[in-house]
């Protein structure tokens, strides 16, 4: 399989409020960048929605690394978290409903397709691609 590099951001002006998404996929030494973004949306929705259509960009299965500065996403996934919200009926141990189940339900095939490691990075703290990504979701949110 091919190994891609993979690096997302999402960003909220008020949460909720406008929002957008970057990543950065990279391949052999060429980058592909992509954005998109929302009117009315929540941080946690722009971070989940950075990494689907990032995979979903793949057009074949890839071994992938993933950075972002998103622990909601690299814990519910690391952890199990979202696997047990899914087989719980989409409730968190606390018995609440979870959230995002619509985006969550869109990325677990997508981590079935591809073998994705999550790597998490402290955002705004100088990563260079972690920057980039937040430079693009800012830069859509704002052209809203």
């Amino acid at each position: 399989m091919k190994r891609v590099e993979i690096f997302t951001d999402g960003a909220c002006s008020g949460n909720p409020g406008k929002g957008g998404w970057g990543a950065v996929l990279r391949y052999q030494g060429k980058e592909k960048e992509l954005c998109g973004g929302a009117q009315q949306t929540t941080n946690n929705r722009m971070e989940l929605t950075a990494v689907i259509e990032a995979l979903s960009a793949l057009k074949e299965p890839c071994t992938v690394t993933l950075t972002t500065d998103s622990k909601y996403v690299v814990d519910a996934i690391e952890k199990g978290w979202v696997y047990a919200w899914k087989k719980n009926g989409w409730r968190k141990a606390d018995k609440k409903p979870a959230l995002n189940v619509d985006l969550w339900e869109t990325l677990l095939p997508l981590l079935t397709k591809h073998e994705v490691t999550f790597c998490w990075v402290k955002g705004h703290d100088g990563h260079p691609e972690n920057e980039r990504c937040d430079a693009l979701a800012v830069g859509y949110y704002n052209s809203l």
